[in-house]
């Protein structure tokens, strides 16, 4: 490797915890791809039993991560800590559009009793 040509090897460790109401089903798991694929380092995700890629749909599904999980992110290379930084905002925000007709169809059954 060239002098002044190094890359910087960062590993970063986060829990966060899942608070879409509707956990990590398919669409914010998505969307948790599709960022984390934006990113050099290499990022896994786990709960107490599994560890997935988090660049994998696939694996990102097995973890079955739902309202309150909590979540262990680890990415390691050049570009970590950005990366642990957005991927643990988007497992954190509750999403509005997957709570909204959740919640509506639960403020309609408390209107008709």
């Amino acid at each position: 490797m060239e002098a002044g040509k190094e890359t910087s090897q960062e590993m970063v460790e986060r829990q966060v915890e899942v608070k879409n109401a509707d956990g990590l089903h398919m669409r914010p798991a998505m969307q948790f791809v599709d960022a984390a694929g934006r990113f050099t380092s290499a990022i896994k995700v786990s709960n107490t039993e599994t560890t997935a890629d988090g660049k994998s749909i696939m694996q990102m599904s097995m973890l079955a991560a739902t309202e309150g999980t909590k979540l262990t992110l680890r990415a390691e290379g050049p570009d970590a800590l950005e990366a642990i930084e957005l991927l643990s905002k988007l497992l954190e925000v509750r999403m509005p559009d997957e709570n909204d007709s959740r919640q509506a169809g639960e403020e309609q059954d408390l209107k008709s009793e």
